[in-house]
């Protein structure tokens, strides 16, 4: 093949491999980055001497979100997907495969639920049981022999379906939070704000600018009281899989806020107010 040709090739593989990579690493800015690298890879390499090019590149952006999986997490912005809040049950007999290959998008109860996984466990689901790669090129991609990757790939099976399907007690538990909260940031109601977070409760806010960090569960508490307003524009909704509440004004989206939660109690919140990055997102 030409250098014209490869590129050509290359160009017609982008939207799949970009489809493995977001399933992958859950992002659409990392994946951008994993295909782009691997087209760099692609020109230092003899192209013209691969038998399957399609499978080469396959096996190149898989290795390469294996690195970036392996990276500290830190390292990796936060997806911020939302979704409504429902509460209805998951068929927990259900292959976690067919809620990807329903929707180009990457769904984000299953993206949650990826975390979980080890890389390789992650790699080899996503490959075979999402994009029906043989073992053969799994096991490339992995670096191991087809019968570790099949292994991988049943293992991660298993733990996504131990997984799936969330407890609608603990769901109904978190939402009866959630709602406690807005009311009583709403209602500037200290005492009730400092019994829903943990002591040791951290919040962090991404402002696109600049960003804060808060401390304690007073610290919190305090800064909640003075965000009545945007309670009072708040409603409840998943993000990234988790509990959470979307400010609005008008149609717009101003802020988004997600919790983490033990036993109970608030020990994390996370703030999106950065206006760029929320800008085109609607309930």
């Amino acid at each position: 093949m030409k250098v014209e040709e490869i590129a050509q090739r290359f160009e017609s593989a982008r939207p799949r491999l970009k489809a493995i990579a977001a399933r992958m690493l859950g992002s659409s800015a990392d994946a951008d980055d994993a295909v782009q690298e691997t087209w760099l890879r692609v020109a230092k390499t003899d192209a013209t001497a691969l038998e399957n090019f399609d499978a080469w590149c396959t096996t190149v952006v898989s290795r390469i979100c294996l690195d970036m999986l392996r990276a500290p997490r830190t390292t990796r912005e936060r997806a911020w997907h939302v979704e409504p809040w429902r509460d209805e049950p998951v068929d927990a007999a259900a292959d976690p495969a067919d809620a990807v290959a329903k929707t180009d998008q990457v769904n984000v109860a299953l993206l949650v639920l990826l975390d979980a996984l080890t890389p390789a466990e992650r790699i080899a689901f996503v490959l075979h049981d999402v994009f029906g790669q043989p073992f053969d090129e799994v096991a490339d991609a992995l670096g191991r022999s087809p019968e570790a990757a099949r292994q991988l790939a049943s293992r991660a099976r298993r733990r996504l379906r131990s997984a799936s399907a969330p407890d609608r007690g603990d769901r109904r538990r978190e939402r009866r939070l959630v709602d406690a909260w807005l009311l009583a940031a709403q209602q500037g109601d200290l005492d009730a704000l400092l019994g829903l977070l943990d002591e040791d409760a951290m919040l962090h806010a991404d402002y696109g600018s600049s960003t804060q960090g808060l401390s304690g569960a007073s610290e919190i508490a305090a800064q909640a009281v003075l965000s009545a307003r945007l309670a009072a524009h708040s409603t409840p909704v998943f993000i990234d899989g988790r509990p959470g509440v979307a400010a609005t004004f008008g149609d717009r989206v101003v802020s988004l806020m997600s919790f983490d939660i033990v036993d109970g109690r608030i020990v994390g919140l996370h703030v999106l107010a950065d206006q760029q990055r929320l800008e085109g997102l609607t309930l």
